[in-house]
C-alpha cells in the first residue's frame, strides 16, 4: 500500500529534498558499482560476537566530482514553490549539450546572437536585488561523463543548500563554476538516505509482483488471484493484486552507513574489473548493506532525516575488503 501507484519512474536521475542549518550542500549524486564483502571488529555491546571479526555485505559507489554550472532561486507560489530566477556560468562543458536541449555554446558563428542573449541574461546581482522575495537558493550541477567512462550524457540535478538564504547565496557564489567532492558534504561514519530507481522487471503477474499463493494443481488456472471482486458491488478495489509494471520505481533506503571514503582504487578493483561496470577510476565510497538500482545506476544521497535504527552488528572501521579476483 505504501508503494502505490506501481508505475514506471518518470526519469532515471533521482531528485531529493532536505533541510539543514549548516551553509553547505546537503545532497550528492553517485553511481552504483556493485556489491562486495567487508571485514571488521563488531563493536555492538549487546551482540554475542562483540570484539570478533565479522563479515558484512557492502555496496561500492563511485563518486566523481560534480560541476556547478548555475544558481537557482525559488519563491512561494499559490501552490508550492516556483522558480524566481536562475543564473548560469559562462564556462559550460560541451557535454552538457547532450542533456540540455536549448544549450548554446558561444562561438564565432553565433557570436552576434549570443551577445543579444547575454544582455537579457540574469546575473548574480539580479538575484541579490530580489533576495527579499527569495525563499531559498539551490545549486545546478551535473556529473562529468569523462571521469566515469561508461556514458556520454551527464546527469543534471539540484543541490539543496543549508542555512539562511543569505548564507546560501554566499556559498553558491563560492562554488559556481567549480567542482564539489563527496567528502565536502559527508564524512566516514555518516548515515545516509539513498534514493534511486530500482531494477526494472517489466510486466509481471500477481505471483511475482505481489507474492500471491499459487492455486492447487487441479485448478483451471494456477497463477492467478482466486477472486478479484464480488458481484455486488460490481467493482474491483485498487487493493486487489493485479498484473502490471514491476520494478523501475523510485525508492528511498534509509540509514545506510557510509563506512569508507577513499581514492585508493587498488583496494577495491578486481583484475578484470566489476561485472557490467569495469574499473573504478575516481573517488569511491563503501556503504554497508544493499542499495536500490542495478549496476551503473545514478543515485542521490543525503544525510539521514530519521532516527538511526539499532543493528546487531556495528562496525567501527573496515579492516579488510574481500574482493573476488576473477
Amino acid at each position: 500500500m505504501a508503494f502505490y501507484p506501481r508505475k514506471r519512474a518518470r526519469k532515471e536521475t533521482p531528485t531529493i529534498k532536505g533541510k539543514g542549518t549548516e551553509a553547505k550542500a546537503l545532497n550528492f549524486l553517485v553511481y552504483k558499482v556493485g556489491m562486495t564483502q567487508v571485514m571488521g571488529k563488531n563493536a555492538h555491546k549487546g551482540s554475542p560476537s562483540l570484539g570478533q571479526d565479522v563479515v558484512m555485505s557492502a555496496t561500492i559507489i563511485e563518486c566523481p566530482a560534480l560541476k556547478v554550472f548555475g544558481i537557482r532561486a525559488y519563491t512561494k507560489a499559490e501552490i508550492g514553490m516556483e522558480i524566481l530566477g536562475e543564473t548560469i556560468t559562462d564556462n559550460l562543458d560541451k557535454e552538457l549539450a547532450r542533456k540540455v536541449l536549448n544549450f548554446n555554446k558561444p562561438n564565432e558563428k553565433n557570436k552576434a546572437k549570443t551577445e543579444k542573449k547575454e544582455k537579457k541574461k540574469t546575473t548574480i546581482e539580479d538575484l541579490e536585488k530580489q533576495i527579499e522575495h527569495v525563499t531559498y537558493f539551490t545549486l545546478l550541477v551535473h556529473t562529468q561523463p569523462k571521469k566515469i567512462g561508461f556514458k556520454k550524457k551527464p546527469d543534471v540535478t539540484e543541490l539543496i543548500i543549508g542555512g539562511t538564504k543569505e548564507e546560501q547565496l554566499n556559498y553558491a557564489k563560492e562554488k559556481i563554476g567549480k567542482e564539489i567532492e563527496i567528502d565536502d558534504i559527508f564524512a566516514e561514519g555518516d548515515f545516509l538516505d539513498i534514493k534511486g530507481v530500482t531494477k526494472g522487471k517489466g510486466f509481471q503477474g500477481v505471483i511475482k509482483r505481489f507474492g500471491v499463493k499459487i492455486q492447487r494443481p487441479k485448478a483451471k488456472t494456477r497463477r492467478i488471484v482466486g477472486s478479484i471482486s464480488p458481484w455486488n458491488p460490481s467493482t474491483v478495489m485498487f487493493t486487489v493484486p493485479r498484473p502490471g509494471q514491476m520494478g523501475y520505481h523510485n525508492r528511498t533506503e534509509s540509514n545506510k552507513k557510509l563506512a569508507m571514503i577513499s581514492t585508493d582504487v587498488s583496494k577495491i578493483n578486481p583484475k578484470a574489473g566489476y561485472q557490467q561496470y569495469g574499473l573504478v577510476k575516481n573517488k569511491y565510497g563503501i556503504i554497508l548493506g544493499s542499495i536500490p538500482g542495478p549496476t551503473k545506476r545514478c543515485l542521490a544521497v543525503r544525510k539521514s532525516v530519521r532516527p538511526i535504527a539499532k543493528s546487531k552488528i556495528k562496525l567501527e572501521s573496515i579492516e579488510k575488503i574481500l574482493i573476488n579476483q576473477w
